[in-house]
């Protein structure tokens, strides 16, 4: 009678990291990663010592320092005494309020164009084809060029709303489209907390009727799962957006600051400017080309007997589209719509060709210039780029991996 045993188990030996094929690819990898390591070692090291050399050093202290200049739009309290901080983070928020809008706005134009560009009206297929070959094969550089000249030399001036028959006149007697930028009226609360903490619980009441909304929307889902018939939601959810907003306005005695010209420009309200206006809207009709490729592509990417199966159920069009069609090719338009929206906020970069004071005007352009810190300056442009390309790519990634396709 014999007694089966396992075989002995066989002992490490480093020649295994070699030999063995459970262990060669990590071992190359820790080879490579211990050069990588090494090379930027010597690399940085190399600059810190020629630096040395030129009787340089990299500090940050300017930072703190007063930046001496004014910025024309700012989000945040800055004046010429503000630090150069300061004026970097107006920088900021002046690069991610432009890079937000045209983001928003380039979507908007890239999806309508993208669809009409398969409409059966040969006209308006043309039209579409013509726009985005146009807008896609010019420099967006020079577009914004061409809208911020024209916008100079088309709108009114503000001396032209004065007088008792004025050439020019408010738009509803509450904003003025001037050459200098827009003026609209500032909603401000009369028994409001301050403006930061007014803003904080506007967005708070927004993000509860969110969730509400989803909630109702996850019911009336399960109601058509287990009965066939899907309840109405419309009025509920309008109800839930806009009711709790009403009764906090009036809580909080909204009211509106409306601009009015005073000496030789317009005082109070919200100023949009020229710059702001001509570089959103360059960057919204020139990425909007691309992404109407993209829609395009991901539209025609779904099969045909999707929309044939559609149809056949009684669907109009234009509820095929949005509930068919459109949702399917999301998963082929998010991909390189994650590359559009990275290139919409690099390109924001060019805003200094219009006087616009992003990040780059701001920290790459005249605090470099006043302080001579080329290298730091740099350095938080590169940092500051990078983290908001991450991010971008990061919440479009999680986006994108939540609406694809799960198997079974």
């Amino acid at each position: 009678m014999t007694t089966m045993t396992d075989p002995p188990k066989e002992s490490f030996q480093l020649s295994m990291l070699l030999n063995d094929t459970r262990y060669r690819s990590l071992t190359f990898q820790a080879i490579a990663a211990i050069l990588l390591a090494l090379s930027i070692w010597y690399l940085g090291n190399n600059l810190i010592q020629n630096l040395r050399a030129a009787g340089l050093n990299i500090s940050y202290e300017f930072l703190g320092n007063p930046s001496g200049y004014d910025i024309n739009q700012t989000l945040v309290e800055y004046d010429s005494q503000s630090t150069h901080a300061r004026a970097a983070l107006v920088g900021i928020l002046n690069t991610l309020l432009v890079a937000f809008l045209a983001c928003v706005t380039a979507t908007v134009f890239g999806v309508i164009a993208g669809v009409l560009r398969l409409s059966k009206n040969w006209l308006v297929a043309k039209l579409m084809a013509v726009y985005v070959e146009i807008f896609r094969n010019i420099p967006v550089l020079i577009w914004i060029v061409i809208i911020f000249t024209i916008m100079i030399a088309v709108l009114p001036g503000p001396r032209e709303f004065r007088g008792a028959d004025p050439d020019a006149s408010m738009f509803l007697g509450v904003a003025a489209f001037t050459n200098r930028g827009v003026y609209i009226p500032q909603p401000y609360f009369i028994r409001g907390f301050g403006g930061v903490a007014d803003l904080l619980l506007v967005i708070a009441f927004l993000a509860g009727s969110f969730f509400a909304v989803r909630a109702v929307n996850a019911r009336a889902t399960r109601i058509q799962e287990a009965t066939g018939e899907r309840p109405q939601t419309l009025w509920t959810n309008l109800a839930i957006w806009f009711g709790p907003l009403i009764v906090l306005f009036l809580a909080l005695g909204l009211t509106f600051d409306v601009p009015a010209l005073k000496g030789f420009n317009f005082a109070g309200g919200i100023k949009i400017g020229g710059p702001l206006i001509a570089l959103w809207f360059a960057l919204s009709i020139y990425t909007g080309a691309f992404i109407a490729e993209n829609v395009r592509a991901g539209i025609q990417a779904v099969s045909k007997g999707q929309t044939e199966a559609a149809s056949a159920l009684g669907l109009r069009p234009g509820r095929v589209m949005n509930l068919v069609v459109l949702p399917q090719a999301l998963r082929v338009i998010i991909p390189p719509l994650i590359s559009q929206y990275l290139n919409i906020t690099k390109n924001s970069s060019l805003a200094i060709a219009v006087g616009y004071a992003d990040i780059t005007a701001t920290l790459g352009g005249i605090t470099l210039n006043q302080t001579g810190r080329a290298i730091e300056c740099i350095l938080l442009l590169m940092l500051f780029y990078l983290t908001a390309s991450l991010l971008i790519s990061a919440f479009m990634n999680v986006y994108n991996a939540s609406i694809k396709l799960k198997e079974r």
